[in-house]
């Protein structure tokens, strides 16, 4: 199981956590992995960027996530973890 956890501190708020998470939950429906997937929400993760919303992919953290390049962490980030937890 793949535990995401995406910021939803009030920095990450504003910088468009409620966006990701739609388009997260999107993608975990859309390629039907909701039994390989934990998806939930966190407080502040100590490492705030000016740019983008901090997620968290078991226990690797990435910073500066934003809409435009969600699709990239995606595809980088998240599926390899799916895969290699398999």
């Amino acid at each position: 199981m793949v535990i995401i956890q995406v910021c939803v501190g009030s920095s990450c708020h504003l910088k468009g956590a409620p966006e990701l998470v739609k388009m997260l939950q999107k993608s975990v429906a859309d390629k039907h992995l909701e039994d390989s997937v934990v998806l939930t929400g966190s407080f502040c993760t100590g490492k705030c960027n000016r740019v983008g919303v901090t997620i968290t992919v078991n226990d690797d953290i990435y910073t500066g996530i934003t809409p435009e390049s969600y699709y990239e962490f995606w595809n980088e980030k998240v599926m390899p973890a799916i895969e290699a937890d398999k």
